[in-house]
């Protein structure tokens, strides 16, 4: 199920390495329905992750579709967990997230990012920007400086607390793994490869259909966060993304899995550094009853949990 990627052009993370030059790749791939500012929301609208009957135009599907939709709605909601361990200290959990918490999960994340704090396109200083949109939860990344804060730099907003709810389904997640390692060959002490975690960051992004994001590490907390291999957590809903990862740079020798609506993807210990991107968003992946039930605008909603 995993695969090593084809090769293509090399493309470097916006987070870690700013060059003009490499991220002009990247504008212009917002929703045409929300304008919002580089770095800043004054005078915009705040983004809807849920959307604007104004930019979509609804087409009644087919019976066939229809009966298709209900089929796999149904397979997927009896469907249980199944885990995969990558490499050492990188798991991911396959429909984790039940049907009802993902609901809850837009539900909240929308909620949050119209408000104060909420969804912005985040830039740099040269005009360049990221292909998505941010918000940011217990304390704020800037992605110019490459640095955590108190309080949003262009803004001054204060990034709002992250919801219990989310908290909870972390530490299930990272329980889980735990579980699934022990009945590993060879694994001794599953905390050990994954050490366990109580996340104060959340970083939320969301990706349009065109939004990618290159490779880079996410090396900005602490240092005691960092040698510990304490874990990111990764939620994934609506569409599909390619996800890429790898030792280096190198998008040509990174290996690819399919990120899926309802997936929980963890890497920490000595994966901790792990290079890792969003190569593509597949379009018109997101289950039916998903986008009927949330009205999520048509793309990627990803939540990253960490401890600074």
């Amino acid at each position: 199920m995993v695969t090593p990627v084809q090769p293509t052009k090399s493309v470097d993370s916006p987070p870690q390495m700013v060059a003009s030059v490499q991220l002009s790749k990247y504008d212009s791939l917002g929703t045409s329905c929300a304008n919002v500012s580089v770095g800043s929301n004054s005078g915009a609208a705040p983004f809807d992750i849920c959307g604007d009957s104004k930019c979509s135009v609804n087409v009644k599907p087919s019976l066939l579709e229809i009966n298709r939709e209900k089929r796999r709605a149904k397979e997927r909601s009896n469907s249980v967990a199944q885990l995969q361990h990558l490499r050492p200290g990188m798991v991911l959990l396959k429909n984790f997230l039940k049907p009802d918490d993902q609901i809850e999960i837009i539900n909240l994340c929308r909620e949050v990012g119209v408000g104060k704090g909420g969804f912005y396109t985040p830039g740099y200083r040269d005009g360049a920007k990221l292909s998505l949109r941010m918000m940011c939860l217990g304390k704020d990344w800037n992605p110019d400086s490459s640095s955590y804060g108190d309080v949003r730099a262009f803004d001054g907003a204060e990034p709002p607390e992250i919801p219990e709810k989310f908290k909870e389904l972390v530490q299930g997640a990272i329980g889980a793994s735990h579980e699934f390692l022990k009945g590993r060959k060879g694994t001794s002490n599953p905390s050990v490869e994954l050490p366990p975690m109580s996340p104060d960051i959340c970083i939320v992004n969301f990706y349009t259909s065109r939004g990618r994001l290159g490779l880079h590490q996410d090396k900005d907390e602490s240092q005691d966060s960092l040698t510990k291999g304490l874990p990111v957590v990764s939620f994934s809903l609506g569409d599909t993304a390619e996800f890429l990862y790898g030792d280096s740079r190198d998008d040509t020798k990174a290996s690819k899995v399919d990120l899926e609506t309802g997936d929980v993807l963890i890497f920490g210990g000595e994966s901790r550094r792990i290079f890792h991107g969003v190569s593509q968003i597949k379009p018109k992946t997101a289950p039916k009853w998903l986008t009927d039930k949330s009205n999520l605008q048509p793309g990627r909603l990803n939540l990253t949990f960490r401890k600074y």
